[in-house]
């Protein structure tokens, strides 16, 4: 596997070696000093380039980073936009084990976004053509400090939205579930916990994409807890990670609601629990729900 040493110098060899490329910067993961260092890293390069149209069209030139394993042509996708005039990418996966996300820019749109991410290290500009951007950094990405009405929405979203679960747990309908799980309920989750670790550590810290540094920052059990909220696709394994889930959300939301002074609705958390409860052992076929018998047995 090439060295970070050696891919570095071969972005620099390229681009001094073209005259239409003006000018290298790299963002993402390796420009963070606070990331952790592994072997899946990928280099998310870019080069301003005096027309984006002629590298486009070369279909070859990118095989000079070495030889592709396989790779994607995200702006081809169509269903997704793009603005070829200005930027243009290509997601390589090399035999050697190295990533690179290599992008191609325009000198307009490089001047006008290049500060959109502030995790960003300019390698080479040779006409001077950028402007100077500050250190690299991922403050950006710390997590912000709810206002009370985040906060609230966050709580509603979660116990709201844990209704669906239910029926779809009842209907046995499990791809529902893993999407309503997964991509709605688990996202508040999240933040909730995220507003912990950022309570904890002065709101100077980052919990990644998918909150997946979130294990940095809380304690092991907690952390094992949010695992366990993972499910498979057996009903009864699905339902009991449901209330693991429910039960780690009520609590963390009662944390931070302490810590930054905000009121934590736990009439609607309540009733959101007698719901899921009462669906739980609602018999297949039933023609109504009795909220009444549930709140007895709780």
């Amino acid at each position: 596997m090439r060295s970070e040493a050696v891919m570095y110098r071969l972005f620099m060899d390229i681009a001094n070696a073209d005259e239409r490329i003006l000018a290298v910067y790299m963002n993402g993961s390796r420009t963070n000093e606070k990331a952790p260092k592994d072997i899946f890293q990928d280099y998310d390069i870019v080069f301003v380039v005096t027309k984006t149209e002629p590298f486009i069209e070369d279909g070859e030139w990118i095989h000079k980073f070495g030889d592709i394993l396989y790779m994607q042509y995200p702006d081809e996708n169509p269903d997704c936009e793009s603005d070829k005039d200005n930027i243009y990418g290509w997601l390589m996966q090399f035999d050697d084990g190295n990533r690179v996300d290599l992008h191609v820019e325009s000198v307009e749109h490089a001047k006008a976004h290049i500060r959109d991410d502030k995790l960003c290290r300019i390698f080479l500009d040779k006409e001077k053509i950028l402007p100077e951007i500050p250190e690299a950094t991922d403050e950006d990405y710390y997590v912000k400090k709810p206002s009370e009405e985040q906060f609230k929405a966050c709580s509603n979203e979660f116990w709201w939205c844990s209704n669906n679960l239910a029926k779809g747990l009842w209907r046995e309908e499990m791809p529902y579930v893993q999407d309503m799980a997964n991509f709605v309920v688990r996202k508040q989750l999240e933040k909730m916990l995220s507003w912990k670790a950022g309570i904890m550590n002065g709101f100077a810290v980052s919990v990644g994409k998918s909150a997946k540094y979130l294990g940095q920052w809380l304690a092991k059990e907690e952390y094992q807890a949010y695992l366990d909220t993972y499910f498979g696709g057996d009903i009864q394994e699905a339902w009991e990670a449901v209330f693991a889930m429910c039960k780690l959300f009520g609590e963390t939301a009662e944390y931070v609601a302490e810590q930054l002074g905000y009121r934590y609705n736990r009439e609607e958390s309540e009733a959101a629990t007698i719901h899921l409860t009462c669906v739980r052992h609602l018999p297949k076929g039933a023609e109504e729900i009795n909220y009444a018998k549930t709140k007895d047995n709780l």
